[in-house]
């Protein structure tokens, strides 16, 4: 199973033969310049909320590699009415089982709108269950004491926000570890604008003394889960 980082919170996994992209934001994206959007050719994609910098990506990505869409009912619905009809709608703590594994929706403490203010739902986030392993995709989210419940998965990787001021900082990122009790993680959601800027290094030694594996992949960059 491997990761490929986008920047800000875009991510795709690539597992059992099949590419999953998560909440595409890259062409606005200035430290993701040198990402060619076009070469992007996902089979599902997977969408945490409606914010711009989730979705500014997800109609053309989509309509290039006509992807199944991922993502709480409402977004279904408004990707309906935007030209995609058969987007996957999913509620919180629901699951589905796909062709690459299972996903679940849990819950996200954050607020959502699509881009042209229509309403998009609730936030959420993704419990990805393929090769054997169990993937948590936060989305935007605060720490909450429900990601208490997913402590029993036995995640075997974690992405989570860290970037602050919209999301969840540093600190509160190493406690939602211990909620989740997950060890190895992959932060996002950090840098792309001035208020969620980051030191790397500070962040990377708060998680190593608190025993956690903290990766920042480069943008383009991929690692092994």
């Amino acid at each position: 199973m491997k990761l490929t980082y986008y920047g800000h919170s875009t991510v795709e996994i690539q597992t059992g033969g099949k590419t999953l992209l998560f909440d595409p934001f890259i062409t606005p994206n200035e430290l993701a310049k040198h990402i060619d959007v076009n070469a992007l050719k996902p089979d599902y994609i997977l969408v945490s909320h409606g914010h711009g910098d989730h979705v500014a990506d997800l109609l053309p990505i989509q309509k290039q590699s006509g992807a199944k869409v991922i993502c709480i009912a409402e977004i279904a619905g408004w990707l309906g009415n935007n030209g995609v009809p058969d987007a996957h709608g999913m509620n919180i703590g629901g699951s589905f089982n796909f062709d690459f594994g299972k996903v679940k929706m849990v819950y996200a403490l954050h607020s959502s709108s699509m881009p042209d203010g229509s309403y998009a739902g609730v936030p959420a986030g993704f419990v990805i269950y393929a090769e054997g392993k169990k993937i948590y995709f936060a989305g935007d989210t605060a720490l909450t004491f429900d990601m208490k419940l997913l402590a029993e998965e036995e995640l075997d990787w974690a992405i989570l926000p860290i970037g602050d001021n919209y999301t969840m900082g540093i600190e509160d990122a190493v406690k939602a570890c211990d909620f989740i009790a997950c060890k190895d993680v992959v932060g996002v959601h950090y840098d792309t604008f001035p208020v969620i800027k980051i030191d790397k290094n500070e962040a990377k030694e708060k998680f190593l003394k608190a025993g956690l594996n903290l990766k920042l992949p480069a943008i383009g960059e991929s690692i092994e889960l």
